[in-house]
């Protein structure tokens, strides 16, 4: 078969031809991948920057992913934690990390759509309970996490939507999807501060994609224009596309009532994930929610891999069955 593999985090991922694995495990069962997509995580599995990076090389990027079991079943899947991704023709996977889906699905549409929507909708029904007439504010809403998290608060109920990125293009188009304000975070960052302040002072929930600097300017201009401080905050670290670290203002902690928590792979379980995975996969399988799928084969995994994700539609990988193949020794 053929894979995506990378051999060094220093350069992306080559298209090469490897050896197809075969199950050793209770619970696994070797699949045929249908649709991968490139989501940031992916590049961060790649090289090796993401927090939960192991540094095992040789690996196969892709971390989820559409595939056909042996018995024919179509499944969506979350890759194991180990060197073999889903950017292959073919991958092992734990089946009680898959969920089956409708015998009608679109491959590309859910391996496109499901990774960046799991962010803030396992974040609003997991970390935080978000109640119908919830007011958020998400920060980097023009990446595709944040444009999905626009969608995602509109579906749950939010009474009101503000969003700030950087991308005017799709900051425009936000509002279409449920936006009711829209907030630029180019220029001057402190006025931008400002203007969060002004805008975003009665939210219950920032959905934070950014951190870095935009988090530590905007907080106290925020809570110090709440007309009832003691009204909860509840900030949500979930992206960190601006800096991984953010310096946090000790009065933004003092003078409200105002809290700071995380969402990703560890504050949230695996089997909570998976009991999301359900509703929302029905949720984009009916047009609730869409994405933007460009597709690609896997062959062009070089070509696509430069490509600056600012400037891309979310990129979705289909495979194609090749034989006569070289080892892959990533286990």
């Amino acid at each position: 078969m053929y894979a995506a593999v990378v051999r060094s985090f220093d350069s992306g991922p080559k298209y090469e031809k490897v050896e197809a694995p075969a199950p050793s495990r209770e619970h696994e069962a070797l699949v045929d991948v249908l649709a991968a997509g490139l989501h940031l995580r992916v590049r961060a599995q790649a090289n090796g920057s993401h927090y939960t990076s192991t540094d095992e090389l040789p690996l196969i990027p892709g971390i989820d992913g559409v595939g056909l079991l042996p018995d024919g079943k179509l499944v969506y899947f979350v890759a194991t934690d180990n060197a073999l991704g889903s950017f292959a023709d073919q991958t092992l996977i734990d089946i009680r990390r898959a969920v089956p889906l409708p015998a009608d699905a679109d491959p590309v549409l859910i391996a496109a759509a499901m990774n960046p929507a799991m962010s803030s909708w396992v974040t609003l029904r997991r970390r935080v309970q978000a109640k119908p007439g919830f007011k958020v504010l998400i920060l980097g809403a023009t990446g595709n996490s944040g444009q999905m998290a626009v969608q995602i608060a509109k579906l749950m109920g939010a009474s009101q939507i503000i969003a700030a990125g950087r991308n005017p293009e799709r900051l425009r188009s936000l509002t279409q999807h449920g936006a009711d304000v829209v907030i630029s975070l180019t220029g001057d960052p402190g006025a931008a501060a400002r203007n969060l302040g002004e805008a975003s002072a009665e939210v219950d929930i920032v959905l934070d994609y950014l951190w870095g600097e935009p988090a530590t300017l905007a907080m106290l201009p925020i809570l110090t224009r709440r007309s009832d401080r003691s009204r909860l905050l509840t900030w949500i670290q979930i992206g960190s596309m601006a800096g991984a670290d953010a310096a946090i203002p000790s009065a933004a902690l003092r003078s409200a009532n105002f809290q700071i928590i995380g969402s990703g792979q560890g504050s949230v379980t695996p089997a909570g994930y998976l009991a999301e995975f359900p509703a929302l996969i029905h949720a984009i399988a009916e047009g609730q929610l869409t994405a933007n799928p460009i597709v690609y084969p896997l062959s062009q995994i070089e070509q696509v891999w430069k490509t600056p994700p600012g400037n891309q539609q979310r990129v979705v990988f289909v495979p194609q069955a090749e034989t006569d193949c070289r080892p892959f020794k990533g286990r």
